[in-house]
């Protein structure tokens, strides 16, 4: 089993940046796919990135493909998402995801352990 914590949200201007980690503990994270996903107020929790356990390989959700970035820091045993050009769109509470599985998915039903979540909130 891991447990997952998430840092790095906060408050931000519109065009600014902030860099999210998701720090493992319990087991190496190398023995899981990551993601992130986030959930804005009303809104269902949707699909942000992914990255598989050796980091070959991400995807993105076309909302912030271009903006995002998602790597792994394997020696810190961290997955980090920077996040550059934000938008008041991106407001939302933002969730590290990890699952056994080898494949990278968009989907929440592919991971097995979640985060508490930390808040990014951009202002216009």
């Amino acid at each position: 089993q891991v447990q997952l914590v998430e840092s790095g949200g906060g408050l931000v201007l519109a065009g600014g940046s902030l860099r999210l980690s998701c720090a493992a503990s319990g087991r190496t994270f190398s023995s899981y796919a990551v993601a992130w996903f986030r959930q804005a107020p009303g809104k269902e929790r949707e699909f942000v990135s992914a990255i598989t356990r050796t980091g070959r390989n991400t995807i993105y959700a076309d909302s912030v493909k271009g903006r995002f970035t998602i790597s792994r820091d394997s020696p810190e045993n961290t997955v980090s998402l920077e996040m550059n050009s934000l938008k008041p769109e991106d407001t939302a509470v933002y969730y590290c995801a990890a699952g056994v599985r080898s494949a990278i998915n968009t989907a929440t039903r592919f991971y097995d352990y979640w985060g508490q979540g930390t808040q990014v909130t951009v202002s216009s």
